[in-house]
């Protein structure tokens, strides 16, 4: 089991906050505590000033996307929807319309156990957006994406952090966060190495440094160099 040592993490509407950090580091983890699927150690979590309880229903405020493989094979992405939209008491009206953002509507009918990986990755996205949520949670939603998926996503999550949500997504693609990120969470030793404004942590940069992978490294208290020996 995975122990995370968070005394103190504050996650800002309005913003877009990316988490990262080597696997194994928490990330997931932490998610799925904000999410309710797992109670905290210790301490508590809110969200939207509603306690999470683990294993009780999350408020309609909260979307979450932790899982593309969380799906029925069987079932189409239309129905997927439907049914989550059913057990988290929402109009199914919104189906149609989380169909047409997530740019599914043409393959709504077809069965999850034919769509690629990305394609899942969008209807996981379309089951967060159900809600219209305040905060939303994503774990490594790029994975799978295409050039185009990835440029989708990138405006669809600047669109909604400009618009007031609360955003927080957990991911390995540094050179993604570069483009699009406010705030900065790193994790190393499941505990928070870092909590700063993407703006603030770049400036920071030392001699020699160019990025944010330059940036997490030293963070991280990583290596930088790499020797490799070759065969005589």
């Amino acid at each position: 089991m995975t122990v995370l040592e968070v005394p103190e993490l504050t996650v800002a509407d309005g913003a877009l906050t990316y988490l990262i950090g080597l696997n194994g580091t928490g990330k997931t983890t932490l998610l799925r505590c904000i999410c309710g699927i797992i109670a905290p150690v210790i301490g508590t979590v809110r969200v939207d000033d509603t306690l999470i309880r683990a294993h009780h229903t999350t408020p309609a405020t909260l979307g979450m996307h932790l899982n593309y493989r969380a799906f029925d094979p069987r079932h189409t992405a239309r129905r997927h929807l439907r049914w989550i939209a059913r057990a988290r008491g929402l109009p199914a009206g919104r189906v149609g319309d989380v169909l047409e953002m997530v740019d599914l509507v043409r393959v709504a009918d077809r069965r999850l156990g034919h769509y690629s990986l990305g394609m899942l990755q969008r209807v996981g996205i379309a089951a967060a957006l159900l809600s219209e949520p305040r905060t939303l949670l994503l774990d490594e939603p790029l994975n799978g994406l295409d050039i185009a998926g990835i440029r989708w996503i990138r405006e669809l999550l600047r669109h909604l952090a400009d618009a007031g949500t609360c955003v927080l997504v957990a991911t390995h693609l540094l050179d993604e966060v570069e483009r699009n990120a406010d705030r900065i969470v790193v994790l190393g030793n499941q505990r928070i190495l870092t909590d700063q404004p993407f703006a603030q942590l770049m400036n920071t940069l030392g001699p020699g440094e160019t990025s944010l992978e330059d940036a997490y490294l030293r963070i991280a208290g990583l290596p930088t160099d790499f020797s490799f020996g070759v065969a005589p």
